[in-house]
């Protein structure tokens, strides 16, 4: 796959474009509503949708396969994001009409970091084309982990990320409106949305180590794999707000999220002995995340099954 310089700088344009729209859109505090989440979702996914079309038909339905792919593990694998977003939140009581600030600082924050993790994983099988099988049996043990895992209410006070941060810059426990830094006593001291946009920021470098390679599973082209991580994580404010009073339904999700991750990792282990066809691929990660989305809504139909698992 050749891609000019061009349609980089065009594609990092067309980011940039769409994150100042969406800041200007978004610039007085307010909360966001069901309604407003959900235009804002059909805007991000209409975008997607729309370059997935473009790269139909500049490079062919095969590599377009594989960006639609891309695209669809990340944005499912971003809801799983959105459940420790939303605990991170309440955790610290962040007011509902500053959460959209500190997502967008977020989102900016995680392109950046996915670009190096991109950048990172290419040259790494540039050079080794065996890593990939680590990437394989790496995403099969992070999902078997993932399935099996059951953790209770998490003590954030206790996190090593918080204790280092409030160890190395002054803090206050008191909110003030939107600011992160504000001066108390003659010196900057940080409240806690800066606290929580660090939580935020390493949470996704976190579940980048899982997203990354599972993207690679489908495609190894890096203009794909970026644009696809780019095109989903725009769309993580949005789709937080959308789901943040429905994730306690989604009770199987994570069992959904966790398959998805497995069967991305079989994909990686089987290239030599059969190399699954990107729609085949993509249409089994659909069927798992359908069944569990499904399952969770009936399950909780009349029932009170209380908050999500992270």
């Amino acid at each position: 796959m050749t891609v000019p310089f061009w349609a980089w700088a065009a594609v990092l344009g067309v980011i940039l474009l769409m994150l100042a729209v969406d800041l200007f859109a978004h610039r007085k505090a307010h909360v966001v509503g069901v309604r407003e989440a959900l235009t804002w979702s059909g805007v991000w996914v209409a975008l997607g949708v729309a370059f997935g079309a473009v790269v139909w038909w500049v490079w062919g339905a095969e590599l377009a396969g594989q960006y639609f792919a891309g695209y669809v593990i990340e944005k499912s694998l971003a809801v799983d994001n959105v459940f420790v977003f939303a605990i991170i939140f309440g955790y610290f009581a962040v007011p509902r009409e500053h959460q959209h600030r500190i997502l967008f600082y977020g989102v900016i924050g995680a392109l950046v970091f996915r670009a190096v993790f991109i950048a990172a994983g290419s040259a790494l099988l540039a050079s080794f084309a065996w890593i990939l099988y680590v990437f394989g049996a790496f995403l099969v043990l992070t999902g078997i982990r993932m399935a099996l895992h059951r953790s209770g209410p998490v003590d954030y006070e206790q996190n090593v990320v918080l204790r280092v941060f409030r160890r190395l810059v002054p803090s206050t426990d008191v909110h003030h409106g939107k600011k992160f830094l504000v001066r108390e006593a003659g010196r900057w001291v940080a409240t806690p949305l800066l606290a929580v946009l660090v939580l935020i920021e390493v949470t996704d470098v976190v579940f980048a180590v899982d997203s990354i390679p599972a993207i690679f599973a489908v495609t190894q082209e890096p203009f794909l794999v970026f644009t696809s991580n780019a095109f989903a994580i725009l769309g993580l404010r949005a789709l937080y707000f959308l789901l943040a009073d429905l994730m306690h339904r989604f009770v199987y999700l994570k069992l959904g999220l966790a398959l998805v991750l497995v069967w991305v990792g079989v994909k990686m282990l089987l290239l030599e002995v059969w190399k699954i066809p990107t729609g085949l691929s993509l249409g089994v990660v659909g069927l798992i995340l359908a069944t569990a989305v499904v399952a969770s809504l009936l399950r909780t139909r009349t029932t009170d099954v209380g908050p999500p698992l992270t």
